[in-house]
C-alpha cells in the first residue's frame, strides 16, 4: 500500500480544474450496457473506482476505445453474461459499490444478472433494499445465495412497468430502476426518487439514446418503456464533492484558490453551507474564487443557537461533504454540530483529528460537536490511515494545514475518488510526496 508524506502549514495559491463527477461516471458507464450502439463519454475521471468499473465492462465484452484523457467510446455489442459467474467478477464487483448498477441494464436487456454484495467505503450499513425491491416490482425473480454472498436475478420474458414508491431516495437505487425501466414493457412511475444532478444527467443521456423519461429533476419520474436504445455523446459534470474539497482546503490553509468551470447551477446549497461556516467565496462567471482568509467565523442560527449542519437528500447537503466540513470547522471561530444522518460509521475518523489537536466531542455515531481553534492552535502532524474516500481526503486536508510532517497510509482509498491528487496539490504549492 502507498503513503503520502506531507509537510503541512503552507498556504497554497493557484487555479484548479475539478475532475468529472465520480458518482455520475459510474451511473453513465453502466448505462452503456443498455444498447449495442456506440456511446462517447467525455470528462470521465481517471480514478480507482472508475478504472475498476471499466475493467468489469471490458471483461463483460464491452469494446472500449480511449480517445484522450477522460474521453472514451464504449460499445456493448457482444456481451458475455457468463463472466458474471467467474471468481474474477466476484472480486471486482465486491470492491466498489457502483458495480450494483450493472444489474438494471443487464436484467432489462438480457433477462438475467448475477451480482455479488458490493463493497466500497466502510461507513456503515448500506442496504440494497431500494435496488432489489424496485427490480422485483418490475417483475424480476430474485434468489440470494447465502454462502457465496451473491444474488441471482432473472425474468422469463421482459420486465413490466409498475408504480414504485421508494422507501428511501437512494441515488444508486433510483439509477438502477430508471435504467431497468427504459426497456420494460409499459409505463413505470417512480415516486420518492432521488433527483440529484447526476440522476438528471443520467435521464438526459437516456433520453438522447431514445428513452422516454419525464419528470427529470423532480422526485416523481415517469418512464415509458421502448423497444431499444441507441448511441449518443455525453459529457460528465464536474464533481460537486471535489469542488467542496477544494473550498475546504483553501479555507483551512488560508490559501487563495480559483476553482474553474464548476457549473454553478448544479452546486445546489453547497456554496451557502460554506458561507454559513464564514468562508468567503466569490462567483466569477463559472468559476469560484476563494481569497486567503486568516479567520472565518461560523454563523449562529437565527435563534442564536449553535449552527447544525446535516445531510439530506438533494436538494439538501450531500453526506459526502460532512467529513470535509468537520475538518474545516476545527480551525473556524465558533462551534458547529455536525449531524451525519445516513451512515453510522462515517464520523469515526474524528479520533484522528483529536490526536492532531482538534477539539471535537463525538456525541454518538451520528453527531459530533466541533469547537473551532480559530488558527490560534494549529493541528499537529502525525501518522494517519485513510479508512474511506471522504475521510481520506479530509485527513489529507487536515495534514496540509497541520504543523509538522504527516504520513497518510492506505492512500488507495483516496485514489478511488480523487484524480492525481498529489500532482494537483503540488501545482498549488503543497509539499506532498507519494511513497510506494
Amino acid at each position: 500500500m502507498g503513503s503520502f508524506k506531507i509537510k503541512g502549514g503552507l498556504s497554497l495559491k493557484g487555479e484548479i480544474q475539478p475532475q468529472g463527477a465520480k458518482n455520475e461516471s459510474l451511473q453513465i458507464l453502466c448505462a452503456v450496457l443498455l444498447t449495442s450502439e456506440k456511446l462517447r463519454i467525455k470528462n470521465i475521471p481517471e480514478i480507482g473506482d472508475v478504472k475498476c468499473l471499466i475493467q468489469i465492462l471490458k471483461d463483460l465484452g464491452v469494446l472500449i476505445k480511449k480517445n484522450g484523457i477522460g474521453d472514451y467510446t464504449l460499445q456493448a455489442k457482444n456481451i458475455n453474461t457468463e463472466y458474471l459467474n467467474t471468481k474474477k467478477f466476484c472480486e471486482y464487483g465486491k470492491s466498489i459499490r457502483g458495480s450494483i448498477m450493472i444489474a438494471g441494464p443487464l436484467l432489462t436487456r438480457f433477462g438475467k444478472v448475477r451480482i455479488p454484495i458490493p463493497g466500497g467505503d466502510r461507513i456503515g450499513r448500506r442496504r440494497l433494499d431500494a435496488h432489489l425491491t424496485g427490480l422485483k416490482l418490475l417483475g424480476s425473480n430474485i434468489y440470494y445465495h447465502n454462502e457465496s454472498k451473491y444474488f441471482d436475478l432473472w425474468v422469463k420474458n421482459s420486465l413490466i412497468g409498475e408504480y414504485i414508491l421508494m422507501e428511501e431516495a437512494s441515488v444508486t437505487g433510483t439509477a438502477n430502476i430508471i435504467m431497468a425501466a427504459t426497456l420494460a414493457k409499459g409505463k413505470t412511475i417512480i415516486y420518492n426518487a432521488a433527483c440529484e444532478p447526476y440522476i438528471q444527467q443520467l435521464c438526459k443521456l437516456l433520453n438522447k439514446m431514445g428513452a422516454k423519461i419525464k419528470g427529470i429533476g423532480s422526485n416523481l419520474i415517469n418512464i415509458t418503456g421502448v423497444e431499444e436504445l441507441g448511441g449518443c455523446e455525453h459529457t460528465i459534470l464536474p464533481d460537486i464533492v471535489e469542488i467542496g474539497s477544494w473550498i475546504g482546503l483553501a479555507a483551512i490553509t488560508c490559501s487563495e484558490i480559483r476553482i474553474k468551470n464548476v457549473n454553478w447551477k448544479n452546486l445546489g446549497i453547497v456554496p451557502n453551507i460554506f458561507h454559513k461556516m464564514g468562508i468567503k467565496l466569490e462567483k466569477e462567471k463559472n468559476n469560484i474564487y476563494i481569497p486567503s482568509q486568516k479567520c472565518y467565523q461560523i454563523k449562529k442560527s437565527l435563534n442564536n443557537a449553535i449552527l447544525t449542519i446535516s445531510d439530506a437528500p438533494w436538494p439538501g447537503l450531500t453526506p459526502d461533504l460532512l467529513s470535509i466540513l468537520t475538518v474545516v470547522a476545527t480551525q473556524a471561530k465558533g462551534s458547529v454540530l455536525i449531524h451525519q444522518k445516513m451512515f453510522e460509521s462515517r464520523l469515526f475518523f474524528v479520533d484522528k483529528l483529536i490526536e492532531m489537536g482538534a477539539q471535537i466531542i463525538l456525541c454518538d455515531p451520528h453527531r459530533a460537536t466541533v469547537i473551532g481553534l480559530n488558527h490560534k492552535s494549529s493541528l499537529r502532524g502525525t501518522t494517519l490511515n485513510s479508512p474511506d474516500i471522504r475521510a481520506g481526503i479530509s485527513l489529507l486536508i487536515a495534514a496540509l494545514s497541520a504543523k509538522g510532517t504527516s504520513i497518510i497510509k492506505n492512500i488507495e482509498q483516496i485514489d478511488r475518488g480523487y484524480e492525481n491528487i498529489d500532482k494537483r496539490l503540488r501545482i498549488l504549492g503543497a509539499d506532498i510526496l507519494r511513497i510506494k
